[in-house]
């Protein structure tokens, strides 16, 4: 399927929703993206699905065993103790 020569890979609303199943095939067989313009300016991005490994799903799995020490963990925190506010 040919993407219009004028636009490239962006289209317009009213040309998608008339043609998606084209569009969805496109990306499904080419891997590239299409970007989805509302009156000109773009609003979505249809593009192939990304398996992502599931380490990168669970956050909590990326965040186990990132904390070296607990000293005294049940204390309030004071504002100067704030890396984040140096």
């Amino acid at each position: 399927m040919a993407l219009p020569h004028d636009q490239g890979q962006w289209i317009s609303k009213s040309l998608f929703k008339s043609k998606a199943l084209e569009y969805f095939r496109h990306v499904e067989t080419s891997g590239e993206s299409i970007v989805v313009t509302d009156h000109g300016h773009p609003t979505l991005e249809i593009r192939p699905y990304e398996h992502l490994p599931s380490s990168e799903l669970d956050p909590l799995d990326q965040l186990r065993n990132s904390v070296t020490s607990y000293i005294e963990p049940t204390e309030p925190v004071d504002q100067g103790h704030w890396e984040a506010l140096q």
